[in-house]
C-alpha cells in the first residue's frame, strides 16, 4: 500500500483536533504541550494540502468551517480507531475507555437509556458518554455519533441494525376523563372519545393505533382534536391532566398505572408493540466501549416492566 500520511501530517491532523475540540490554538497549545504558532503552522499545512479553509478566524475565536467540520468529524472518528487499535493489540483495553456518541429520541432517552447510564459509567469509568436527546434523524459521518437508537429500521443499506426490544403498548386515560366521558368497553367506542393524536415529524401523518382483535393485530385510524407533533411525551402529559385517552409506551406510564394516575383501557385488546433499534454504519469498526455499550443495554432492556 502506498504511503499517504507521514509523521508530521498525522501530528497536524492531532492538533487541529485538539483545536477543534478545545475551541481555540492556545488551549490545544496548552494541552499538546507545544506553542500556538505550532498548531497554527499545523493548521495552515492541512488547509493547503486541502484546498479548503477549515477555520474562520477572528481576533477572540476560532470556528469551525462547513467543510472543517466535515473534515474534523471524520479526522476524530479515525483518531479514535486508531487508539483502540493500538489498545486491543497491546492489551492496554482491558477495561473500555474514550468518548462514546449516542442519539436517542425522547420517550426512550428518558424511560429507558438515561436511567441505565449511571450504572454504566459505574462499572467503565473510563468511558465518556456523550447523550444527544432528540427525534431527529442524525447524520453518523457528519455529526460524528457512535451508535443511534430509533423507533423503526431506516431504508438505509449502510447501517446495522439491531433490535433492542419491543416496547408494548398500552391505551389509557386519566380517572378525571373516564369520570366525565364514561369507560369505553369495545375498539368502536373509541369512536365516540377524544383520542389524543401524534403527527410523525418525518411524514406529517397521525399514527394509526394497533390493537389485538381475534388473534389479529388490527390498527385504527381515531379521531381527537388534539395533537402533538415531534415529542410523543406531549400527549401523555395530554392524558395525565385529563384530556383525553392515548396509546403511548408501557415503559411511559408504568408508574402512572401503579399509582392509579392513569387506567389501563381495553387489556383484552392489548399485545402489540413497536421496536426500537439501535443504528450503527456498517463500514465503522465497532470499538469495545461501544460494544460493550450495546451488550449492557441489551441486557438490562430485556428485563421485563411492572404491570399494573
Amino acid at each position: 500500500m502506498k504511503r499517504q500520511f507521514d509523521d508530521v501530517l498525522l501530528g497536524s491532523i492531532e492538533l487541529f483536533c485538539l483545536a477543534a475540540e478545545l475551541g481555540g490554538f492556545t488551549a490545544a497549545a496548552t494541552s499538546a504541550g507545544v506553542t500556538p504558532a505550532a498548531v497554527s503552522r499545523s493548521v495552515a499545512r492541512l488547509e493547503q494540502r486541502l484546498g479548503v479553509r477549515l477555520f474562520v478566524r477572528t481576533t477572540r475565536q476560532i470556528r469551525l468551517t462547513d467543510g472543517g467540520r466535515t473534515y474534523f468529524e471524520q479526522c476524530r472518528q479515525a483518531l479514535n480507531q486508531l487508539a483502540d487499535a493500538e489498545r486491543e493489540v497491546t492489551g492496554g483495553q482491558a477495561m473500555p475507555a474514550g468518548p462514546l456518541r449516542i442519539s436517542a429520541p425522547t420517550p426512550y432517552a428518558h424511560y429507558r437509556l438515561l436511567p441505565l447510564l449511571g450504572e454504566f459509567r459505574s462499572l467503565y469509568p473510563e468511558v465518556t458518554l456523550d447523550i444527544h436527546v432528540s427525534n431527529r434523524n442524525i447524520d453518523f459521518a457528519d455529526e460524528g455519533f457512535d451508535l443511534a437508537i430509533r423507533g423503526r429500521t431506516p431504508p438505509d443499506s449502510s447501517l446495522v441494525a439491531r433490535k433492542l426490544e419491543d416496547a408494548e403498548l398500552v391505551l389509557v386515560a386519566s380517572p378525571a376523563y373516564l369520570k366525565r366521558a364514561g369507560r369505553p368497553k369495545t375498539l368502536d367506542e373509541l369512536a365516540k372519545h377524544e383520542c389524543i393524536q401524534f403527527e410523525l415529524p418525518s411524514t406529517g401523518k397521525r399514527i394509526p393505533w394497533p390493537f389485538m382483535r381475534n388473534g389479529e393485530r388490527e390498527e385504527i385510524l381515531t379521531e381527537g382534536g388534539l395533537c402533538c407533533a415531534e415529542d410523543v411525551l406531549g400527549i401523555v402529559t395530554l392524558a395525565r391532566t385529563g384530556a383525553g385517552i392515548v396509546q403511548t409506551y408501557r415503559f411511559i406510564v408504568e408508574l402512572d398505572l401503579a399509582r392509579g394516575d392513569l387506567v389501563e383501557l381495553l387489556p383484552e385488546h392489548s399485545g402489540t408493540s413497536r421496536p426500537f433499534i439501535l443504528l450503527y454504519p456498517h463500514a465503522r469498526h465497532l470499538s469495545l466501549r461501544a460494544r460493550t455499550f450495546v451488550e449492557f443495554l441489551v441486557a438490562h432492556l430485556n428485563k421485563p416492566l411492572r404491570k399494573s
